[in-house]
């Protein structure tokens, strides 16, 4: 899978998860999820690389969803847990309950 299929399937993740997807030209660097209140938005950089924003979604994905809970594809599986932390991904969970 190319950086752009993964990208795409990321993005379907979070879409599917309640996640507002917000595509804007950030000026590059600029993706990442936004907490307000009880809702997330996911704003992806167009300045950005696909491999850029998914790496920012991969992490966004890893804070949202339980990944063992799910069915992904063995490739995007496999990007989620080479650019998430498992720590990242407890930490944030923990943010939440409080």
């Amino acid at each position: 899978m190319d950086n752009k299929s993964i990208l795409d399937d990321l993005l379907d993740i979070l879409e599917k998860s309640n996640v507002k997807i917000r595509k804007d030209s950030l000026g590059g660097g600029g993706s990442g999820l936004c907490r307000i209140k009880d809702h997330y938005i996911f704003f992806a950089d167009m300045d950005s690389s696909d491999y850029e924003v998914a790496v920012c979604c991969a992490k966004a994905v890893g804070q949202v969803v339980n990944i063992e809970s799910i069915y992904l594809k063995p490739q995007v599986r496999s990007f989620i847990e080479q650019n998430v932390s498992h720590e990242d991904t407890e930490a944030q969970r923990k943010n939440d309950i409080n």
